[in-house]
């Protein structure tokens, strides 16, 4: 998972020099509204990268506990072994058994952390995919307004209005998500 980047600072570039040369007033409103867009893209962005990177700390950590959890495993059944031999040996093994009893409780334990990081780690990820979509959908809304401003036809504007409208419900969503 790597970080998202916003590639459309020419493009943003080319909207503000048309709007610094241009007559109509319009031109100038339309090159607010895609600086605006850039703004909430970039946090868009930066807020993605984080979650990506979250989902990954929480992934790697879940599967260290994983592994924590198999070693507890090998050791159990390690000292299931000894307890066997031991036995068919007539031979005590005192304290072994509560030994036994500690490992598999500490598996259960490890298991409840494991699964719990994973699951941190898919809700980030989930964040993540969110706000992917939003900045992707903020890039197309700013490229569409250079469009209305290089083309000098205003419907095109509607249409960046509303690739933008639903960016900004991706990325509230991604806020709010539990």
């Amino acid at each position: 998972m790597e970080e998202i980047e916003v590639p459309l600072e020419s493009t943003q570039e080319s909207i503000n020099e048309a709007a610094h040369h241009a007559k109509e007033s319009w031109i100038s409103k339309t090159a607010l509204f895609s600086a605006i867009v850039a703004v909430i893209a970039a946090l868009a962005s930066l807020l993605a990268g984080h979650h990506s990177n979250e989902a990954m700390i929480s992934q790697i950590k879940a599967s260290d506990s994983w592994s924590y959890y198999q070693a507890k495993g090998v050791k159990a059944a390690i000292l299931e072994n000894k307890m066997q031999v031991l036995a068919s040996l007539g031979k005590s093994h005192q304290g072994d058994q509560e030994k036994l009893d500690q490992y598999k409780q500490q598996q259960e334990e490890i298991s409840e952390k494991s699964e719990e990081l994973q699951k941190e780690s898919e809700h980030h990820l989930k964040i993540h995919e969110i706000l992917a979509r939003a900045v992707t959908l903020f890039q197309v809304a700013i490229a569409i307004t250079a469009i209305t401003v290089l083309t000098r036809r205003k419907r095109f504007m509607l249409v960046s209005f509303g690739f933008s409208l639903i960016a900004v419900i991706f990325f509230i969503q991604a806020l709010i998500q539990p």
